[in-house]
């Protein structure tokens, strides 16, 4: 998913426990130093779409928190 100029990968990490890992990959698009920025079990959820809308929404707020400003 993109949103304001990067892209998203919300993942669910099954984990033994059987609950699932909220993990979370943002990538920089049309940067000439495009960065990544990986995020491991932000949250645990019984669900692996709820850990996967969680990561989404998640990454949202960070990149509002941390766009540079003009981009």
């Amino acid at each position: 998913m993109r949103y304001k100029g990067y892209e998203l990968a919300p993942a669910a990490q099954p984990l033994a426990s059987g609950l699932f890992a909220a993990n979370l990959v943002i990538q920089e698009e049309a940067s000439p130093r495009a960065r990544a920025f990986v995020f491991d079990a932000l949250d645990y959820f019984f669900e692996s779409e709820l850990a996967i809308a969680y990561a989404a929404r998640w990454g949202r707020m960070w990149i509002d928190d941390h766009r540079r400003p003009g981009a």
